[in-house]
């Protein structure tokens, strides 16, 4: 288990900055926070196995789709896969790394990791500021064994454009009407309540620090930062526990082949496991590369982590993908990326 505690400090650290060959080509990827703590550990595990060396920036996913559209760095991430217009335009090829789940994390008094209950209608009713109290009815009522303080619920949400708040959103819109007709989803969103964090730190930090708060982290943040994280009902009525086996049970039916660039939307799946806050993080590379060796390096990175990062992926629960996936990611990195002269650079 990775145990120290990401700060805003460590979101633009440079992994394996140990000096390396003169043959290593070194690489740079910026964007989504969410995968951050799995891409931080397969960078540093793949710099001590090969020396060479991966420099990633979380700076959310709406950063990373336009430093990789600018072309500052040699890939991209994010959690808020692009439409296949976008993909297109900018001729990009866009593959699933790591699948995770977002939580929503409380700092009340009393109230332990995983003990609060929450249902997507009440989650939402918080987030839309008609739930205000943490000793509501609606929250007593999931909860008749917890003794609730009558204090007001400070909300917190992200400030930078974020694939966590896509996929966040993106599922409120599914279990709330008033949400998806008031606010809806997106990276970004007019939010009718509470204070923002930039990154998946700065909510973790924000929360950890405001009493009566409540905000939503990707899942290793809220251990890492000994965050207590509630239950959800899920679509089968279920209250389940963020795991690395939830997040499995939702991704479980997933059809890769549906959607523009792999990019499956894993929210409010059924199965009475699934976790209902479930996602992808998806990495964005042109198919056209001006530098075939930083290319094909980003390639040899990510085929590495899927070979050999299932374990890490595991110890910070998160969910590899199988094989059967990342066979198809590799059969479109050989069909679809190319150096400019038209040669593959993945075979």
């Amino acid at each position: 288990m990775l145990k120290r505690v990401f700060s805003k400090v460590a979101v633009a650290v440079t992994f394996g900055a140990l000096a390396v060959s003169a043959q290593a080509t070194n690489i740079t990827g910026a964007g989504a926070s969410f995968p951050y703590p799995i891409y931080a550990k397969w960078a540093a595990s793949y710099h001590t196995e090969t020396g060479k060396q991966v420099n990633y920036q979380s700076i959310g996913s709406g950063g990373g789709q336009q430093q990789i559209i600018a072309k500052t760095v040699d890939f991209g991430a994010s959690d808020d896969p692009m439409k296949s217009d976008a993909l297109a335009e900018n001729n990009l090829l866009q593959f699933p790394a790591i699948i995770g789940g977002t939580v929503p994390v409380v700092n009340v008094e009393g109230v332990a990791p995983g003990q609060l209950r929450l249902s997507g209608e009440v989650l939402a009713d918080i987030f839309l500021a008609k739930i205000t109290k943490w000793d509501d009815e609606a929250i007593k009522a999931l909860n008749p064994d917890l003794t609730l303080p009558s204090a007001s619920i400070i909300v917190v949400h992200r400030s930078d454009g974020s694939g966590t708040t896509f996929g966040w959103t993106n599922y409120l819109s599914k279990v709330s009407g008033d949400w998806k007709e008031q606010v809806g989803e997106g990276k970004a969103v007019k939010w009718p309540t509470g204070q923002g964090g930039k990154g998946n730190e700065g909510v973790a930090a924000y929360v950890r620090q405001l009493k009566n708060s409540i905000g939503y982290v990707e899942y290793a943040y809220a251990k890492q930062n000994n965050l207590s994280w509630t239950q959800l009902q899920n679509k089968d009525g279920q209250f389940v526990q963020p795991s690395q086996a939830s997040f499995a049970a939702a991704a479980a039916n997933a059809d890769w082949t549906s959607a523009p660039g792999m990019g499956v939307i894993l929210t409010n799946e059924t199965g009475a496991e699934s976790w209902p806050v479930t996602s992808a993080s998806f990495i964005l590379v042109h198919k056209v590369q001006d530098k075939p060796e930083n290319g094909k390096a980003v390639l040899d990175f990510f085929n590495w982590a899927f070979e050999n990062g299932a374990q890490q992926a595991e110890e910070l629960d998160y969910v590899a993908l199988p094989k059967e996936v990342t066979d198809q990611i590799k059969a479109s990195w050989a069909a679809e990326i190319k150096a400019a002269d038209g040669t593959a650079i993945w075979k």
